[in-house]
């Protein structure tokens, strides 16, 4: 198994999925844990003085200027954990509060927080227990970062809160009890070390990254399959018009598809048809694909900062310099992920449009993709099922980072809203996987109709793998059943990995030397 060493190697999306399949484990160094104990003890020191300091020896929010008793101080951060525990909705997935934890152990473990190294082993214990707080979904605004999902993930911490153990919901106490375990004891500001940060937001972009990824590949590889199934051309595909633009996106999308198209027998059939041009839908998936994977490259990009961050307030510099900020705004990555939301939405559109072209009857296609309609409706209300989430997708194009509701007595006057936006852009990839799946249910479905004409290697391969799951329909049946096997096909990368294993045993090139740069690691 794999070391990640939490603070002070990079973290990316693609290690945080290594540590959550069990195949990479997070350690903490020598050279780290004395740094922590340094962060601790200082704190705790000045948690002694008179002179106030924000979150170790005073009040927080609106109460920052409360000066709080030596002999209260730890109970303060007992009462912020229990106080900002009001979160509501359901609870979030878990793989989302596994990533909370990984983020935030890397997070503290940098040194800048005057957490206990104790804290810090209690929470990878939950992690590598399969022990996992139950936070609800809804109740942060961005601001202080996400107070009360913090709160609900680290109540466990002292004995507080819900976890899932062995599958089952429990209270935290019973969990100790029958592990014989006990609560730990926090110091002074490491409660609020805790609440302090993005890792409710960061989480979420992580898991969008991870699903942008393949969701972008899978885009490609159905765009493609319909691009055959219409006969549709490969000139706008040309290397040399793309270096006129030089997107890296645009680019790397059309050397996707000349190299997936390459030794198409059903391409070379209309060499010399006398269609002049196919429709936007199909011509310029380089433009609108490429444009969305200029989309990822960004996100990547903030997400990469974000998770390498130290983001909680205060921050401990030396005994002398403790810095009051506001690193933990969620501003930076609401943005982006704001951004991504509707960029992914635009591939759902852009597919719903190449699904109804492949309804319409044309080039040698029967319509509604099946020979005897009438009797059969054939795929007619798979598409209808997709311009619903269609349009669901569009209604949750709203930038919630475009709001702001002051907070806090008015001393968090401007919030980002960042945990709607990573919420929602989620909701955008969950309905894109099904509207993929319309397309991809469809697009095999007119490949039939292409017989005895074969396609490339890498496009005969993904058809293979769809009709392993999924029979060629000659009548009506509920679609239903086809469309769960198909959006599973594409969460999971089984078409993915089927083009990217047909590729590497035949020699093609099909990332064209992108790999690195439109990665995840």
């Amino acid at each position: 198994m794999k070391e990640f060493f939490l603070g002070k190697d990079k973290l990316t999306v693609g290690i945080v999925f290594d540590i959550l399949k069990g195949l990479t484990k997070p350690i903490i160094s020598g050279d780290v844990k004395e740094k922590i104990i340094k962060s601790y003890e200082t704190t705790q020191k000045v948690a002694s003085r008179d002179l106030p300091v924000y979150g170790v020896n005073t009040g927080f929010g609106p109460l920052c200027s409360t000066k709080i008793s030596a002999d209260d101080t730890i109970e303060l951060q007992y009462n912020l954990l229990k106080s900002h525990s009001a979160g509501v909705g359901d609870y979030l997935p878990d793989d989302i509060v596994k990533i909370m934890l990984i983020l935030k152990t890397h997070s503290l473990s940098f040194g800048f927080s005057g957490v206990n190294l104790n804290t810090i082993k209690r929470i990878l214990w939950f992690l590598e227990n399969d022990v996992i707080p139950q936070v609800p979904s809804q109740g942060s605004v961005g601001a202080s970062g996400d107070l009360a999902p913090l709160a609900h993930l680290f109540l466990p911490l002292i004995g507080y809160g819900k976890v899932k153990f062995n599958g089952e919901i429990l209270d935290t106490a019973k969990v100790y009890e029958k592990l014989k375990i006990s609560p730990i004891t926090l110091g002074a500001k490491e409660g609020l070390a805790l609440i302090n940060g993005t890792q409710f937001m960061a989480a979420f972009a992580v898991s969008a990254l991870y699903r942008m990824k393949n969701l972008l590949e899978n885009a490609d590889i159905i765009g493609a399959m319909t691009l055959e199934s219409l006969m549709g051309s490969v000139k706008p595909f040309d290397e040399r018009l793309h270096n006129l633009r030089n997107y890296k996106g645009c680019v790397y999308v059309a050397h996707k598809f000349r190299e997936m198209l390459k030794g198409s027998e059903i391409l070379k059939s209309h060499e010399t048809c006398d269609r002049v041009q196919d429709p936007y839908s199909l011509r310029c998936i380089p433009q609108v694909h490429g444009a969305v994977w200029n989309t990822f490259l960004h996100f990547k990009e903030v997400v990469s900062v974000e998770i390498n961050s130290v983001t909680d307030n205060p921050i401990v510099l030396s005994e002398e310099e403790i810095i009051s900020g506001g690193n933990f705004h969620g501003e930076p990555i609401a943005l982006p992920m704001d951004y991504a939301a509707f960029s992914m939405s635009e591939i759902g559109n852009i597919s719903d449009r190449r699904t109804y072209l492949l309804l319409e009857g044309k080039v040698g296609l029967p319509k509604l993709l099946m020979k005897d309609t009438g009797v059969n409706s054939g795929f007619m209300i798979p598409q209808y099922t997709s311009a619903a989430l269609v349009t669901e997708n569009k209604t949750l194009c709203f930038p919630a980072s475009a709001d702001s509701v002051p907070t806090s007595m008015g001393q968090e006057d401007h919030v980002s809203m960042g945990s709607v936006s990573g919420r929602k852009l989620n909701k955008v990839l969950d309905n894109l996987e099904n509207i993929l799946a319309v397309e991809l249910v469809c697009a095999a479905q007119a490949f039939d109709f292409r017989r005895p004409l074969r396609s490339s290697l890498i496009l005969e391969a993904c058809h293979h793998v769809v009709r392993e799951e999924i029979d060629h329909a000659d009548e009506d049946r509920i679609f239903a059943n086809d469309l769960w096997k198909a959006r599973r096909l594409i969460a999971d990368g089984s078409l993915v990995s089927a083009a990217r294993k047909t590729a590497e045993q035949k020699g093609i090139n099909l990332y064209g030397g992108y790999n690195e740069l439109f990665g995840i690691y």
